[in-house]
């Protein structure tokens, strides 16, 4: 929950699903959701140990579906590709139950 106040201050995004219950549930859902784009970012990190030899050059995402305050979120980049100095990866965030949250594409380019 801290997680997605600090995101909402720095994003700016107060939208108040992402951080209150009530304004959540009356908004239909069962409780507070992720912002797409806290998920999103998460996913990059998985290649931040990279960034010494490279870059991600092109980040395609797809929102697929929400993540709730007690999900379990799994990050996968799987290498579809090599390409000279370009890795092409299939990147996708799932939750406990297998369903995708967010899947897409990230090109990552070698120094």
């Amino acid at each position: 929950r801290l997680d997605l106040i600090k995101y909402a201050g720095a994003s700016g995004d107060f939208n108040p699903i992402h951080t209150i219950d009530e304004e959540a549930k009356n908004a239909g859902l069962p409780g507070i959701i992720a912002h797409g784009m806290w998920t999103m970012g998460n996913l990059a990190k998985l290649f931040s140990n990279l960034y010494e030899t490279g870059f991600i050059e092109e980040y395609k995402i797809r929102f697929k579906g929400m993540v709730f305050l007690n999900d379990v979120i799994t990050l996968h980049a799987d290498l579809k590709e090599r390409n000279g100095d370009r890795y092409f990866f299939n990147v996708a965030a799932t939750n406990q139950s297998g369903k995708e949250a967010i899947s897409g594409e990230v090109i990552f380019k070698t120094y």
